[in-house]
């Protein structure tokens, strides 16, 4: 969508819309298409601006991306499943002496360290761990909530991963920044300021172990799982297609869990990180359309037909479909929030307040707060890293101070934390594809954890800022 003529709080309205409907409705698709649709009349472009906007957010390379990327993962569930690789492999945890809080404990280290990928984790952990925490009747929501707060909150604090390099990017030619390398270490020396991803990360292991207990919703939907063995509430919808979650072990395959589960694994990390060695770069969508094939030809070898395998493949296309159709939509609501310039917006009603003391405080919200609007942190990070890191400079001196790893990392925090309270956050839907999960109801389980960590983060922020 061409950005349009400045409209200030007008341009709230389609993330405004997309996100009441969607906890009125609980239903996403409605939810965005009707934003959507809001959006393009307040732009003033009539209803003939709805198709438009769709061909132009979804034709271009960036969305053809992640279609594609999405397919091969869903190809390479289906290939665990109809190997009987997923199943095998819960078995083989379940013979360690498994209890419900072990369970926990495992899908939050798996989540910890498929670190490589925000997209792979959540639906990696939540589809080989399903089975296994269905068993132990933890609610999908749960499984959700482990897989998206593992994801990205781990991503951003590993300086070997996409998210690095991206803010590592940004951050280029900044006050005495000349180049990569000088980068990603002003990087590196923000993480230990990155308050909200530690501590994402660190509660999902204290709230697994039990250390914490469940509150709010999330123990609302735990109740409901051990005493009445629903593990997801009446009317749900999860974001997973029956096509995907009921394929069944193919008869009389021998499985071998190297070679139809950890082998492709160790192929879409190896790939990945040699890539990012290569070329800064995960290449994930290589990474997964590499597994698939190298699955397919192991369960070729083992006997499976061909034309069973390209069955098992369209399955796992279908299966996947629910979480695309809601992407689509959540890319043209993003190309829709650019176009009205809402970010501009939000920017511009609060840099007045900005001073050193609270500039860590206020990243953070504005950042938080651009991400739950539109659904990206990496689009939040492109948009918020050259205004506040400059500024940081400013206040600084051109030099690398404390204000200036805090600025960095409260900008990189604020984007996994509005992604955690949205419900138009990419990864969160994957998280809710991974674990089978409704949408809405992992978005409405999350967000009191997501809010107390955020809260917290705000008082250290301001609190960094007070003591500079």
């Amino acid at each position: 969508m061409e950005p349009t003529n400045y409209i200030g709080p007008l341009s709230l309205v389609p993330a405004t819309v997309a996100i009441t409907l969607a906890f009125i409705t609980r239903n996403t698709v409605f939810s965005l298409a009707v934003a959507c649709l809001a959006g393009v009349l307040v732009a003033g472009q009539g209803f003939i601006g709805f198709p438009n906007l769709l061909v132009g957010a979804l034709g271009n390379e960036g969305f053809s991306w992640i279609l594609l990327l999405e397919f091969f993962i869903g190809m390479l569930i289906a290939f665990f499943q109809r190997t009987g690789a997923i199943l095998n492999f819960s078995l083989f945890i379940e013979r360690r002496q498994m209890t419900r809080k072990r369970v926990q404990l495992i899908a939050w280290f798996m989540g910890m360290f498929v670190y490589f990928s925000d997209y792979f984790s959540p639906l990696f952990v939540g589809s080989t761990m399903r089975a296994l925490s269905d068993r132990f009747k933890i609610s999908r929501e749960k499984l959700a909530y482990i897989c998206d707060s593992t994801s990205a909150p781990v991503s951003i604090l590993v300086p070997i991963t996409g998210w690095a390099v991206l803010v590592a990017g940004l951050i280029i030619d900044m006050g005495p920044i000349d180049n990569a390398g000088q980068a990603m270490r002003a990087f590196i020396y923000s993480i230990p300021f990155n308050i909200y991803s530690i501590l994402a990360v660190a509660m999902v292991g204290l709230i697994a172990s039990g250390i914490l207990p469940d509150f709010g919703p999330m123990k609302t939907a735990e109740d409901r799982a051990m005493t009445e063995g629903k593990l997801v509430r009446d009317g749900a919808q999860p974001l997973m297609g029956e096509e995907l979650t009921g394929i069944e072990p193919y008869a009389g395959i021998q499985t071998n869990l190297f070679w139809n589960f950890v082998f492709p694994v160790i192929v879409v990390i190896g790939f990945a990180i040699g890539a990012v060695i290569l070329v800064s770069s995960a290449m994930p969508m290589e990474a997964f359309m590499l597994a698939a094939i190298v699955s397919a030809i192991v369960m070729r070898l083992q006997g499976i037909p061909l034309s069973e395998i390209t069955d098992t493949a369209m399955l796992g296309i279908k299966g996947i479909m629910p979480a695309v159709v809601i992407l689509a939509f959540a890319y043209a609501l993003n190309d829709l929030s650019a176009g009205l310039n809402t970010a501009d917006y939000i920017i511009s009603a609060t840099e007045s307040w900005l001073t050193p003391k609270v500039l860590p405080m206020l990243a953070f919200l504005i950042t938080g707060f651009i991400a739950f609007s539109t659904g990206t942190s990496w689009g939040t990070y492109a948009i918020m890293i050259p205004i506040a890191v400059p500024l940081a400079f400013a206040f600084s001196g051109d030099e690398l101070t404390t204000v200036v790893y805090a600025t960095i990392a409260a900008v990189s925090g604020g984007g996994v934390f509005g992604d955690h309270c949205s419900p138009l956050s990419d990864t969160s839907i994957l998280a809710s594809t991974g674990a089978a999960s409704d949408h809405i109801d992992h978005v409405k389980t999350q967000l009191p954890y997501a809010g107390l960590i955020g809260v917290v983060s705000l008082v250290v922020y301001l609190g960094v800022g007070w003591s500079m």
